[in-house]
Protein backbone atom coordinates (compact mmCIF):
# COMPACT_ATOMS: atom_id res chain seq x y z
CA UNK A 1 0.00 0.00 0.00
CA UNK A 2 1.43 3.39 -1.01
CA UNK A 3 1.75 5.41 2.17
CA UNK A 4 4.39 8.17 2.10
CA UNK A 5 5.06 10.69 -0.67
CA UNK A 6 8.36 12.56 -0.48
CA UNK A 7 7.79 16.27 -1.12
CA UNK A 8 11.29 17.32 -0.05
CA UNK A 9 13.91 14.67 0.72
CA UNK A 10 15.93 16.53 3.34
CA UNK A 11 19.70 16.35 3.44
CA UNK A 12 20.12 12.57 3.35
CA UNK A 13 17.18 10.24 3.98
CA UNK A 14 17.41 6.49 3.43
CA UNK A 15 15.48 3.31 4.17
CA UNK A 16 17.33 1.16 6.71
CA UNK A 17 16.90 -1.87 8.91
CA UNK A 18 19.49 -3.31 11.33
CA UNK A 19 21.77 -4.35 8.47
CA UNK A 20 22.92 -7.43 6.58
CA UNK A 21 24.91 -9.74 8.81
CA UNK A 22 25.56 -12.86 6.76
CA UNK A 23 27.66 -11.51 3.91
CA UNK A 24 30.66 -9.75 5.45
CA UNK A 25 32.84 -12.74 4.59
CA UNK A 26 32.14 -11.86 0.96
CA UNK A 27 33.16 -8.22 1.40
CA UNK A 28 29.62 -6.85 1.83
CA UNK A 29 29.30 -4.03 4.41
CA UNK A 30 26.77 -4.46 7.20
CA UNK A 31 25.07 -1.06 6.63
CA UNK A 32 21.85 -0.52 8.61
CA UNK A 33 20.70 2.15 11.05
CA UNK A 34 23.52 4.25 12.48
CA UNK A 35 21.66 4.63 15.80
CA UNK A 36 20.30 1.13 16.34
CA UNK A 37 18.79 2.01 19.73
CA UNK A 38 16.50 4.72 18.34
CA UNK A 39 15.69 2.57 15.31
CA UNK A 40 14.64 -0.43 17.40
CA UNK A 41 12.62 1.73 19.80
CA UNK A 42 10.68 3.35 16.94
CA UNK A 43 9.66 -0.04 15.58
CA UNK A 44 8.57 -1.37 18.96
CA UNK A 45 6.47 1.73 19.61
CA UNK A 46 4.37 1.10 16.48
CA UNK A 47 4.08 -2.63 17.17
CA UNK A 48 6.59 -3.82 14.57
CA UNK A 49 9.38 -6.33 14.86
CA UNK A 50 12.58 -4.55 15.84
CA UNK A 51 14.12 -5.12 12.41
CA UNK A 52 11.32 -3.78 10.17
CA UNK A 53 12.49 -1.24 7.59
CA UNK A 54 12.16 2.41 8.64
CA UNK A 55 13.45 5.76 7.36
CA UNK A 56 16.64 7.36 8.66
CA UNK A 57 16.82 11.18 8.44
CA UNK A 58 20.16 13.02 8.72
CA UNK A 59 20.65 16.58 10.05
CA UNK A 60 17.86 18.16 7.97
CA UNK A 61 14.73 16.07 7.67
CA UNK A 62 12.27 15.84 4.77
CA UNK A 63 8.79 17.09 4.08
CA UNK A 64 6.40 14.21 3.42
CA UNK A 65 2.69 13.66 2.79
CA UNK A 66 0.85 10.65 4.15
CA UNK A 67 -1.48 8.99 1.66
CA UNK A 68 -3.41 6.73 4.05
CA UNK A 69 -4.31 6.46 7.70
CA UNK A 70 -1.63 4.88 9.86
CA UNK A 71 0.49 5.04 12.98
CA UNK A 72 4.06 6.33 13.08
CA UNK A 73 6.72 6.95 15.71
CA UNK A 74 9.77 9.18 15.42
CA UNK A 75 12.80 8.71 17.64
CA UNK A 76 16.40 9.85 17.83
CA UNK A 77 17.46 13.41 17.07
CA UNK A 78 15.08 16.34 17.41
CA UNK A 79 14.84 17.74 13.87
CA UNK A 80 12.08 20.24 14.72
CA UNK A 81 9.27 17.97 13.50
CA UNK A 82 5.78 19.32 12.86
CA UNK A 83 2.59 17.58 11.73
CA UNK A 84 0.25 19.91 9.84
CA UNK A 85 2.18 22.84 11.27
CA UNK A 86 1.97 21.74 14.91
CA UNK A 87 5.00 20.55 16.90
CA UNK A 88 5.29 16.77 16.95
CA UNK A 89 6.50 14.90 20.03
CA UNK A 90 9.19 12.24 19.67
CA UNK A 91 9.39 8.79 21.28
CA UNK A 92 5.64 8.19 21.08
CA UNK A 93 3.06 6.85 18.64
CA UNK A 94 1.22 9.33 16.43
CA UNK A 95 -1.85 8.67 14.30
CA UNK A 96 -1.67 10.16 10.82
CA UNK A 97 -4.47 10.64 8.30
CA UNK A 98 -4.57 11.02 4.49
CA UNK A 99 -3.01 14.32 3.31
CA UNK A 100 -1.32 15.00 6.66
CA UNK A 101 2.01 16.77 6.18
CA UNK A 102 5.09 15.95 8.23
CA UNK A 103 7.77 18.60 8.02
CA UNK A 104 11.20 18.93 9.57
CA UNK A 105 13.68 21.69 10.16
CA UNK A 106 17.28 21.52 11.27
CA UNK A 107 18.63 19.41 14.11
CA UNK A 108 18.11 20.87 17.57
CA UNK A 109 19.70 17.93 19.36
CA UNK A 110 21.55 15.06 17.73
CA UNK A 111 22.03 14.22 14.07
CA UNK A 112 19.81 11.28 13.01
CA UNK A 113 16.10 10.55 13.42
CA UNK A 114 14.09 7.43 12.65
CA UNK A 115 10.49 7.20 11.45
CA UNK A 116 8.86 3.80 11.81
CA UNK A 117 5.44 3.06 10.35
CA UNK A 118 3.08 0.39 11.62
CA UNK A 119 3.61 -2.56 9.28
CA UNK A 120 7.07 -1.45 8.15
CA UNK A 121 8.36 0.16 4.96
CA UNK A 122 7.91 -2.25 2.04
CA UNK A 123 11.07 -2.49 -0.08
CA UNK A 124 12.70 -5.56 -1.65
CA UNK A 125 15.18 -7.51 0.44
CA UNK A 126 18.71 -7.53 -0.94
CA UNK A 127 20.90 -10.19 0.62
CA UNK A 128 18.36 -10.56 3.38
CA UNK A 129 18.18 -6.88 4.33
CA UNK A 130 16.22 -3.72 3.54
CA UNK A 131 19.17 -1.45 4.33
CA UNK A 132 20.38 1.05 1.75
CA UNK A 133 24.08 0.96 0.84
CA UNK A 134 24.38 4.07 -1.31
CA UNK A 135 28.03 3.54 -2.29
CA UNK A 136 27.13 0.12 -3.68
CA UNK A 137 23.82 1.26 -5.19
CA UNK A 138 21.72 -1.50 -3.66
CA UNK A 139 19.16 -2.10 -0.92
CA UNK A 140 16.50 0.20 0.48
CA UNK A 141 14.55 2.26 -2.06
CA UNK A 142 16.25 1.70 -5.43
CA UNK A 143 19.67 1.62 -3.80
CA UNK A 144 19.80 5.37 -3.14
CA UNK A 145 18.75 8.17 -0.83
CA UNK A 146 15.19 9.44 -1.17
CA UNK A 147 14.25 12.10 -3.74
CA UNK A 148 11.34 14.42 -4.38
CA UNK A 149 8.43 12.46 -5.85
CA UNK A 150 9.38 9.09 -4.37
CA UNK A 151 6.48 7.13 -2.89
CA UNK A 152 7.14 4.58 -0.16
CA UNK A 153 4.80 1.67 0.41
CA UNK A 154 4.10 -0.07 3.71
CA UNK A 155 3.33 -3.67 4.42
CA UNK A 156 -0.15 -4.65 5.54
CA UNK A 157 -0.61 -3.10 8.95
CA UNK A 158 -3.13 -3.28 11.74
CA UNK A 159 -6.21 -1.30 10.66
CA UNK A 160 -8.01 -1.15 14.02
CA UNK A 161 -5.98 0.98 16.39
CA UNK A 162 -6.67 0.48 20.09
CA UNK A 163 -6.16 3.09 22.78
CA UNK A 164 -2.97 1.34 23.89
CA UNK A 165 -1.62 1.36 20.32
CA UNK A 166 -2.12 5.10 20.03
CA UNK A 167 -0.74 5.98 23.47
CA UNK A 168 2.60 4.22 23.48
CA UNK A 169 5.40 6.37 24.87
CA UNK A 170 8.97 5.48 25.74
CA UNK A 171 9.50 6.91 29.25
CA UNK A 172 12.09 9.66 29.35
CA UNK A 173 14.32 7.68 31.73
CA UNK A 174 14.93 5.15 28.94
CA UNK A 175 15.55 7.66 26.16
CA UNK A 176 19.19 8.06 25.14
CA UNK A 177 20.79 11.48 25.30
CA UNK A 178 21.57 12.74 21.80
CA UNK A 179 23.93 15.53 22.83
CA UNK A 180 26.30 16.43 25.65
CA UNK A 181 29.94 15.63 26.24
CA UNK A 182 29.77 12.29 28.01
CA UNK A 183 32.63 10.03 26.89
CA UNK A 184 32.39 7.34 24.24
CA UNK A 185 33.54 4.12 25.89
CA UNK A 186 35.91 1.81 24.05
CA UNK A 187 37.98 -1.33 24.51
CA UNK A 188 41.68 -1.11 23.70
CA UNK A 189 43.19 -3.19 20.91
CA UNK A 190 43.67 -5.05 18.67
CA UNK A 191 46.85 -3.08 17.86
CA UNK A 192 46.98 -0.89 20.98
CA UNK A 193 50.62 -1.87 21.48
CA UNK A 194 51.43 -0.07 18.22
CA UNK A 195 50.93 3.28 19.99
CA UNK A 196 52.90 5.10 22.65
CA UNK A 197 51.44 5.31 26.16
CA UNK A 198 51.37 9.07 25.70
CA UNK A 199 49.06 8.62 22.70
CA UNK A 200 46.68 6.45 24.73
CA UNK A 201 46.68 9.10 27.47
CA UNK A 202 45.94 11.81 24.89
CA UNK A 203 43.03 9.87 23.40
CA UNK A 204 41.39 9.48 26.82
CA UNK A 205 42.01 12.99 28.16
CA UNK A 206 41.79 15.34 25.18
CA UNK A 207 38.68 16.19 23.10
CA UNK A 208 38.50 15.43 19.39
CA UNK A 209 36.26 17.22 16.89
CA UNK A 210 34.06 15.41 14.37
CA UNK A 211 35.15 16.43 10.87
CA UNK A 212 32.78 17.58 8.13
CA UNK A 213 34.33 14.82 5.99
CA UNK A 214 32.56 12.19 8.12
CA UNK A 215 29.85 9.96 6.66
CA UNK A 216 28.11 6.62 7.19
CA UNK A 217 31.35 4.82 6.38
CA UNK A 218 33.56 6.52 8.95
CA UNK A 219 33.73 9.38 11.44
CA UNK A 220 36.95 11.32 10.95
CA UNK A 221 38.18 13.03 14.10
CA UNK A 222 40.47 16.04 14.39
CA UNK A 223 42.66 16.65 17.42
CA UNK A 224 46.05 15.88 18.96
CA UNK A 225 48.11 13.53 16.84
CA UNK A 226 48.40 9.92 18.01
CA UNK A 227 51.92 8.57 17.57
CA UNK A 228 52.68 5.07 16.29
CA UNK A 229 55.61 3.12 17.66
CA UNK A 230 56.31 1.25 14.41
CA UNK A 231 54.26 2.79 11.61
CA UNK A 232 50.56 3.02 10.78
CA UNK A 233 50.30 0.24 8.21
CA UNK A 234 49.60 -3.42 8.97
CA UNK A 235 48.68 -6.45 6.90
CA UNK A 236 44.97 -5.93 6.23
CA UNK A 237 42.74 -7.70 8.73
CA UNK A 238 39.10 -7.80 9.80
CA UNK A 239 37.41 -4.62 10.96
CA UNK A 240 33.95 -3.94 12.27
CA UNK A 241 31.70 -1.02 13.11
CA UNK A 242 33.26 0.87 16.01
CA UNK A 243 36.88 0.09 15.12
CA UNK A 244 39.12 3.12 15.77
CA UNK A 245 41.65 3.21 12.94
CA UNK A 246 44.63 5.55 13.09
CA UNK A 247 46.32 6.21 9.71
CA UNK A 248 49.72 7.81 9.26
CA UNK A 249 48.51 11.35 10.00
CA UNK A 250 47.66 10.30 13.57
CA UNK A 251 44.02 11.39 13.32
CA UNK A 252 41.52 8.69 14.46
CA UNK A 253 38.74 7.38 12.23
CA UNK A 254 35.84 5.52 13.86
CA UNK A 255 34.32 3.10 11.36
CA UNK A 256 30.54 3.23 11.14
CA UNK A 257 27.64 1.29 9.56
CA UNK A 258 28.81 1.34 5.93
CA UNK A 259 32.45 0.55 6.69
CA UNK A 260 34.47 -1.92 4.65
CA UNK A 261 35.23 -5.37 6.08
CA UNK A 262 39.04 -5.26 6.07
CA UNK A 263 41.55 -2.51 6.64
CA UNK A 264 45.30 -1.95 6.69
CA UNK A 265 45.65 0.70 9.40
CA UNK A 266 46.41 0.06 13.05
CA UNK A 267 43.40 0.07 15.38
CA UNK A 268 43.87 1.56 18.83
CA UNK A 269 40.50 0.28 20.06
CA UNK A 270 36.88 -0.60 19.34
CA UNK A 271 33.90 1.44 20.57
CA UNK A 272 31.56 -0.49 22.87
CA UNK A 273 28.37 -1.47 21.04
CA UNK A 274 26.11 0.36 23.48
CA UNK A 275 27.88 3.66 22.76
CA UNK A 276 27.74 3.50 18.95
CA UNK A 277 24.22 5.04 18.91
CA UNK A 278 25.43 8.00 20.99
CA UNK A 279 28.43 8.47 18.70
CA UNK A 280 26.16 8.25 15.64
CA UNK A 281 24.24 11.27 16.96
CA UNK A 282 27.34 13.51 16.93
CA UNK A 283 27.18 16.33 14.37
CA UNK A 284 30.13 17.68 12.39
CA UNK A 285 31.88 20.15 14.66
CA UNK A 286 30.83 18.36 17.87
CA UNK A 287 33.46 17.29 20.35
CA UNK A 288 34.06 13.63 21.10
CA UNK A 289 35.63 12.33 24.31
CA UNK A 290 36.83 8.76 24.91
CA UNK A 291 37.03 6.51 27.97
CA UNK A 292 38.58 3.05 28.29
CA UNK A 293 36.53 0.14 29.64
CA UNK A 294 37.25 -3.58 29.63
CA UNK A 295 35.44 -6.34 27.77
CA UNK A 296 33.52 -7.47 30.84
CA UNK A 297 32.17 -3.96 31.40
CA UNK A 298 31.16 -3.67 27.74
CA UNK A 299 29.36 -7.01 27.91
CA UNK A 300 27.52 -5.99 31.09
CA UNK A 301 26.38 -2.74 29.48
CA UNK A 302 25.13 -4.68 26.44
CA UNK A 303 23.18 -7.13 28.58
CA UNK A 304 21.56 -4.23 30.43
CA UNK A 305 20.48 -2.67 27.14
CA UNK A 306 19.08 -5.93 25.80
CA UNK A 307 17.10 -6.50 29.00
CA UNK A 308 15.45 -3.13 28.38
CA UNK A 309 14.51 -4.09 24.82
CA UNK A 310 13.13 -7.41 26.01
CA UNK A 311 10.92 -5.50 28.45
CA UNK A 312 9.82 -3.03 25.77
CA UNK A 313 9.05 -5.86 23.35
CA UNK A 314 6.82 -7.59 25.91
CA UNK A 315 5.01 -4.38 26.86
CA UNK A 316 4.31 -3.38 23.25
CA UNK A 317 2.70 -6.63 22.09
Amino acid sequence: MEFIEIIKPGMFSTVQDLGRFDFRQYGIPQSGAMDAFSFRAANLLVGNRQNEAAVEFTLVGPKVKFLHEGVIAITGADLSFTLNGRPLALWKTVRVMPDDILQCGSARHGCRSYMAVSGGIDVPLVMGSSSTFVRGGYGGFQGRSLRTGDVLAVKTAQRVYTASTLCRVLPSKYRPVCDGNRPVRFITGPQADSFTQESMDILTTQPYTLSHDSDRMGFRLMGPKLVHTSGADIISDYITMGSIQVPGDGQPIVLMSDCQVTGGYTKIGVVAGVDLPFLAQRKPGDQVFFEIINIEQAQALWREQEQLFTLLDINNR
